[in-house]
């Protein structure tokens, strides 16, 4: 409770606040309980209020001491209130450099750090000299902003003051040049601090694992060994990340073995980053055995174990610990969903996502992405245009791998004109949005149309083309006979833009000349190549040859193919069809005598068809379906008419190969 203070003396009054406010500094909430806690956080900024009533009722807003300490608990505390201490900073003629730090203090750490750094300014711009407490905080906020220039600025100041050398000050500087990924700078900063804390030491390791430095993190690691001095669980959970990301298992073995040894206080987070280091390294009975061994899990344990078996492959087992996990958020079901992509499993992938909403969980952009690469592989543009509907629905500024997505998918499922929009419509652009539509017109059979684009791309000045670049440029040259324009920029594709012709372009190209029927300068270009043609190079060629019927190369190209994949199923197939349509009858009773003696079968491909906003697939033979019998009757009708207007067996044998082999 406030006492009234209008017996008290000034002297005596301003003694009798100060005591007000060091009680409030001791304040503590006794509850964690929600609601509880907020009501004792208004309890507190009341009292505030009573005292600041009583500060101006008394007519001490001048006692910058006592406006100071306001000041600070209505910023810094946590039962303070930003805004109020904002109020009363704006009430303060000559505002002093304790109050500017409390404020820059309080916003650094807000969802407004912008506001620190705007402070900074206007506290040097009344002249007043930033210290060793003000400099960290300012440090923080441009971290927060990703402010390099600004904190270049600071740096500047400090080293200008003279307090560029305080411990905090360098360390909150590693921390900015990290975020800003300006690695050597940060280094520089380390280099130069005299007594390094642990904080410094974890700061530089923590700074070489988020930008890939694994060699150098490690090699800190060494010399803070050599120094006697003690890791803590911040130095191993950036040393177990560094190990994840350059998968090397060797040296996370190690830092478990020092774990161990040394016997130091590990939490679950520490745990959590030992299981997602296995997983990522491959050890998935050394990350089984953490998991098991742990005696609390949280939602992140789960989720790496997912990821772990969605790693191996191990589909099944993934979702039987997705199944199984007690509690789920958003990376959760990425995790399963993105599995359930990669692995080609797409009708689970969406059906999972069904679930999902179904509970009420938000997607993310990463959801959506993963929903998206599903509908691009099976064709689903119903569901494709359900998820761009709740982008555009929900105002979400995609980014730009969202919009490579959509492009990707309206692309693959037909809507080409649709896909060129939204690339057109992108405020930002990355090679890959270009690589993507590029590709798309490839696709379509718009080549000219990609050749004008990889030229209007070059024209940005911008983007270099790359390896995919190139894939997707040749393939649109080939899929629409343009075999000049194609030859042209392979032959510039090393001198002029910098990239190695790989494999897949050398297959590009064979099919390419394949098309335009130069069989002969193809088969001189695998001749040329500098490694040794693969089957997709081969396969390019024998279905160049089944196109213009060269029977003789051929039957040269089967014998390279046969020597490389024997058991291949589909290149029998292709060969059979080469004779087929060339009515080679016997042939085609050889290859199919061939394939019965060596037990090769044909591989069954799926079909998808939609009908009504439903996606359904379905095989040679497929019964799956409950109104097959009600299809195939239809199909035996359609047959039996078509035999009646006058088609033969062997029109229907030439018009679609060997499809029966």
């Amino acid at each position: 409770m406030v006492l009234p203070l209008r017996s008290l003396t000034v002297g005596s009054r301003f003694k009798h606040v100060l005591c007000c406010f060091h009680s409030l500094h001791k304040f503590k909430s006794p509850s964690h309980e929600t609601l509880h806690f907020h009501s004792e956080k208004c309890t507190s900024m009341n009292q505030i209020k009573q005292i600041h009533a009583q500060i101006i009722s008394q007519g001490l807003t001048n006692e910058n001491l006592t406006v100071g300490k306001l000041i600070s608990f209505c910023a810094i505390s946590n039962n303070g209130n930003l805004e109020y201490a904002q109020l009363v900073f704006d009430q303060i003629t000559e505002p002093n450099k304790f109050m500017y730090n409390s404020l820059i203090r309080g916003y650094s750490t807000s969802d407004n750090p912008i506001k620190a750094i705007l402070l900074y300014r206007e506290m040097i711009n009344r002249c007043l000299s930033p210290n060793e407490f003000t400099l960290p905080f300012v440090l923080k906020a441009c971290a927060s902003e990703s402010a390099y220039c600004v904190a270049a600025v600071v740096h500047g100041h400090g080293v200008k003051l003279g307090i560029g050398s305080q411990v905090y000050v360098q360390n909150a500087l590693i921390n900015v040049y990290v975020v800003c990924g300006l690695i050597l700078c940060a280094r520089k900063v380390f280099d130069e601090i005299s007594e390094r804390t642990l904080v410094s030491w974890n700061s530089m390791i923590g700074g070489y694992s988020k930008m890939g430095c694994c060699r150098e993190g490690f090699l800190l690691f060494k010399e803070m060994r050599d120094l006697g001095l003690e890791l803590d669980e911040i130095t191993l959970v950036s040393l177990l990340s560094i190990c994840s990301q350059s998968c090397d298992l060797d040296l996370g073995r190690y830092v478990h073995l020092y774990m161990v040894v040394t016997e130091v206080e590990i939490d679950i987070i520490v745990r959590n980053a030992l299981l997602d280091m296995y997983a990522k390294c491959g050890d998935l009975h050394s990350a089984q055995t953490v998991f098991e061994r742990m005696s609390y899990k949280n939602v992140v344990s789960w989720t790496s174990m997912v990821s772990a078996y969605a790693k191996h492959q191990l589909v099944d087992s993934a979702r039987e610990i997705f199944d199984r996990m007690p509690e789920k958020n958003v990376v959760s079901w990425n995790s399963m969903i993105s599995c359930y992509v990669r692995e080609g499993h797409c009708k689970d992938a969406l059906n999972l996502f069904h679930e999902m909403s179904d509970l009420g969980v938000v997607p993310d952009e990463t959801t959506l992405v993963c929903v998206l690469s599903a509908c691009s592989q099976i064709g689903d543009l119903v569901m494709g245009k359900k998820v761009h509907n709740y982008i555009c629905n929900n105002d979400m500024r995609p980014s730009v791998t969202l919009c490579n997505a959509l492009i990707d998918m309206y692309a693959k499922c037909g809507f080409v004109g649709r896909a060129f929009d939204i690339f057109n419509e992108m405020p930002e652009k990355n090679i890959v949005s270009w690589n993507v539509i590029i590709g798309a017109l490839a696709l379509h059979g718009y080549g000219l149309k990609g050749v004008n684009l990889f030229e209007e791309m070059l024209g940005g000045r911008i983007w270099r083309p790359d390896e995919i670049t190139f894939m997707g440029l040749l393939s649109a040259c080939s899929h629409s006979g343009l075999v000049d324009i194609g030859k042209y920029y392979f032959d510039r594709m090393k001198s002029v833009y910098g990239v190695s012709p790989e494999i897949e372009h050398y297959a590009c190209m064979v099919d390419l000349l394949g098309r335009g029927g130069l069989l002969e300068e193809a088969v001189r270009l695998i001749g040329r190549m500098p490694v040794k043609p693969d089957v997709v190079v081969w396969g390019a060629l024998l279905g160049a040859c089944r196109t213009h019927g060269n029977i003789e190369i051929g039957k040269l190209v089967l014998k390279q193919l046969l020597e490389l994949e024997p058991n291949s199923s589909g290149l029998y197939v292709l060969i059979a069809n080469l004779f087929c349509e060339s009515q080679r009858w016997e042939d085609v009773k050889n290859i199919r005598k061939l394939m019965n003696d060596c037990g090769i079968m044909k591989c069954k491909a799926i079909s998808f068809i939609e009908i009504k906003g439903c996606v359904y697939e379905f095989m040679v033979d497929d019964k799956r379906h409950e109104k097959s019998g009600s299809i195939y009757s239809m199909l035996d009708q359609l047959m039996d008419h078509l035999k009646s207007i006058g088609y033969s067996c062997n029109y229907f044998a030439a018009s679609l190969g060997a499809e029966e082999i």
